[in-house]
C-alpha cells in the first residue's frame, strides 16, 4: 500500500512539560541532541512519505520558523484556535485529497525500529478494509511505566475497549471519509472518530514490539534525556 502524505500534530500548550514550554513548544524540545519535530519528519522521509504537513497553534511561528529553515516542501496549518486533536486534522483534511493518510503524535520518539511497524498498519488496514488502522504497543514495551492502556484487539485486529491492554503509540493511518459527518472548525478529539469507528467494528490495529519512548511529562523527558540504555 502506497501512503504519499502525512500529517504531524504539533498544535498542543505541552503543560506537562512546564517550565520548558512555557516559551518553547513541545515539538521543538530536544532528546538526545535532536529535537522531537525532527524524529517525526525523518521517520516519515525515510518511508518515503514527503508530502508532509504541521498543524500548530501554541506558540506556532516558531515552529514555522524552523520548519521554514530547515525543510523543504512541509506545509504548516495554524489553527487561529486549538481545535483537539480531530478538529486539527480535519482542518488540514484539503491537503490529502480524498488518500489515505498517516498521522503522527510528535511527542512519540519515532526512530527506525518502527519501520517493519508501520508495513504493519498498513497490512491491517488493507487486509481488514477499515477506515482507519491504530499503532498500539504492549505496557511493556513503554519507557513510562506509568502509562495506562487504551484499547484492547481481538483475533481478527479489530479495537475494542473491552480490557485495555494496550498503549496508543502516537500513530495513525486513516481514510478522510471518517470525517464526513464533522465540519471544518469543529473542535473535537479523534476518541470520539475512534468510539464511532468501534461500534462499526471499522478501527482496526497491531502491535508494535519497539520500544515506546514518548515525552509523557517533565520527569519522563528527563529520563529519556539521561538513560543510558536510550541509543538513538
Amino acid at each position: 500500500m502506497l501512503i504519499k502524505k502525512a500529517i504531524i500534530l504539533a498544535a498542543g500548550f505541552g503543560k506537562r512539560l512546564l517550565p520548558l514550554t512555557e516559551h518553547q513548544p513541545k515539538p521543538l524540545l530536544e532528546i538526545k541532541g535532536k529535537k522531537l519535530i525532527e524524529y517525526s519528519i525523518d521517520f516519515l522521509r525515510e518511508n518515503n512519505i514527503t508530502e508532509i504537513i504541521i498543524n500548530s497553534h501554541y506558540l506556532h511561528e516558531k515552529i514555522s520558523d524552523f520548519i521554514n529553515k530547515k525543510y523543504s516542501n512541509i506545509s504548516i496549518s495554524c489553527e487561529k484556535n486549538i481545535l483537539d486533536t480531530g478538529g486539527g486534522i480535519l482542518n488540514a483534511i484539503d491537503f490529502f485529497k480524498e488518500e489515505n493518510f498517516l498521522v503522527l503524535n510528535s511527542d512519540t520518539i519515532w526512530t527506525r525500529e518502527y519501520h517493519s511497524d508501520l508495513n504493519q498498519v498498513k497490512e491491517v488496514f488493507t487486509n481488514g478494509k477499515s477506515q482507519a488502522s491504530l499503532m498500539l504497543t504492549t505496557k511493556k514495551n513503554s519507557f513510562d511505566k506509568n502509562l495506562l492502556g487504551d484499547f484492547s484487539l481481538d483475533q481478527n485486529n479489530l479495537i475494542t475497549k473491552n480490557s485495555k491492554d494496550y498503549i496508543y503509540t502516537g500513530c495513525q493511518l486513516l481514510n478522510p471519509s471518517i470525517f464526513n459527518k464533522k465540519n471544518k472548525g469543529d473542535i473535537f478529539s479523534m476518541n470520539e472518530i475512534w468510539d464511532l469507528l468501534i461500534q462499526k467494528n471499522s478501527l482496526n490495529g497491531c502491535i508494535s514490539n519497539s520500544s515506546f519512548l514518548h515525552a509523557t511529562n517533565l520527569e519522563i523527558y528527563n529520563q529519556l534525556n539521561h538513560s543510558e540504555t536510550i541509543c538513538l
